[in-house]
């Protein structure tokens, strides 16, 4: 399936765990240090709602007047573990990709309102070539991989629902 950000309620409703996806449109990025700052400071540097969020910290470089994505791959999401919960509510996204799952308190959060799509770790190079311009970046004094980055995204993918918006998840108790 291909889905287009912003997302729609009815697309993510839809998804079931173990359906493979791409993904286009704006995608942001934000690590831990991102969302330490988004959720202390009560607000994230661009409209996420009904978004995708990328637990990813890519590789850019400067060319021109803006940047270039070199690799981008999944961070893993546990990081976010105790952060995630706050941050689905507060910024209400719809997506969450990154690699590894989350914690049964985050799943929870994600019911009726958001998907967890899982990218294979490795292949940073080539999900790079799916990033077509960085629309912008915030937050560059948490570094470089901290940054947030406004990604324009072609097909990025494929992607597995690896926890779908009722709860299921392919990684059961592993968290």
């Amino acid at each position: 399936m291909n889905l287009r950000t912003p997302l729609s309620k009815e697309d993510i409703l839809k998804l079931r765990t173990g359906d493979m996806v791409y993904i286009s449109g704006e995608i942001v990025t934000a690590r831990d240090k991102a969302h330490q700052k988004a959720l202390k400071d009560g607000e994230f540097p661009v409209d996420i709602e009904n978004g995708a969020l990328f637990h990813a910290g890519p590789l850019a470089k400067k060319e021109g007047d803006g940047w270039k994505i070199v690799s981008i791959g999944p961070t893993t999401s546990s990081r976010m573990n105790s952060l995630e919960v706050d941050f689905i509510k507060k910024f209400k996204i719809f997506a969450i990709i990154g690699k590894g799952g989350m914690s049964p308190s985050v799943v929870d959060a994600m019911k009726g309102n958001c998907v967890y799509l899982s990218m294979t770790g490795g292949c940073a190079a080539l999900a790079a070539k799916s990033i077509k311009a960085v629309k912008d970046v915030h937050w560059l004094e948490l570094g470089v991989p901290e940054a947030v980055w406004v990604l324009e995204a072609k097909n990025l993918g494929p992607l597995v629902v690896a926890i779908d918006s009722e709860g299921n998840s392919i990684y059961k108790d592993e968290h």
